[in-house]
């Protein structure tokens, strides 16, 4: 049986579903994707590696998948057919290509970047409902922006990690941490090789405690130093991460 590797980028509403990953209770993006493109298949079932394993409620406008498929079929003929197979689900195959040979969505990506997003007014949001934090205190953005420098390098990352991560060292690269406004919105751009478990979120929580007044500038920085989870700010929810993109040494869709 001869297997064809393809290279999907993916846009999905995290809402609906338990994460990314199969679980034992509850429906995953997974388990929709797969059986979507087990649908496609001749005779073994579809599997699916991916650059980032999303939690629950967590949202992606460019995820990348790799899928491996005991069927040869055309790219683009491949990307209508599974968002067919993929209704009413809110999860869209964006782009489709063939995989060169040895290339992994996971471990050929050399930067992920996500983006969290902070809605800082009275009013409730509708239109971004479970797509943004809603916060009703005005926050700080440039003393955001500035608390954030002092965490961007190499370090030791155990403050903003989640207890239950399983990555072997605390150790991660922050390659990019920028807060901007734009109107009622706040967002924080992050980006490096690879993040721990809740660490996007630990920091949004951090940073919005300086954007607050909570917090001085310092204090992000001394929790970092401390090594210490308990030291840092508290994880922000889900429904306002996105991850926006992920790169590799060659872009595998042109």
């Amino acid at each position: 049986m001869t297997l064809h590797a393809y290279a999907l980028e993916l846009e999905y509403d995290g809402t609906p579903y338990v994460g990314w990953q199969r679980q034992a209770t509850g429906q995953s993006i997974q388990q929709v994707f797969e059986d979507a493109a087990t649908r496609l298949a001749l005779a073994a079932p579809a599997v699916s590696i991916v650059a980032g394993r999303t939690d629950s409620g967590v949202h992606a406008e460019a995820m990348v998948v790799q899928l491996m498929l005991d069927r040869d079929i055309p790219p683009h003929k491949l990307r209508d057919a599974l968002n067919y197979h993929l209704k009413p689900h809110p999860i869209v195959v964006l782009r489709a290509a063939l995989a060169t040979p040895g290339w992994s969505a996971r471990f050929s990506a050399i930067q992920r970047r996500y983006r969290y997003r902070i809605l800082d007014r009275k009013a409730r949001p509708a239109l971004d409902l479970n797509r943004i934090w809603h916060v009703e205190r005005r926050l700080d953005a440039a003393a955001m922006h500035q608390a954030a420098q002092t965490l961007i390098g190499r370090h030791d990352f155990t403050s903003f990690r989640a207890a239950s991560c399983q990555a072997k060292s605390p150790i991660r690269t922050l390659d990019r941490l920028d807060v901007s406004r734009i109107g009622d919105t706040v967002e924080i751009v992050a980006e490096a090789r690879s993040f721990l478990h809740h660490q996007v979120r630990n920091l949004a929580g951090t940073l919005k405690l300086v954007g607050d007044g909570s917090w001085p500038i310092p204090r992000p920085a001394q929790a970092l130093a401390t090594r210490d989870r308990a030291a840092a700010g508290p994880t922000a929810p889900p429904h306002g991460l996105s991850l926006t993109g992920v790169g590799y040494p060659i872009d595998p869709f042109d």
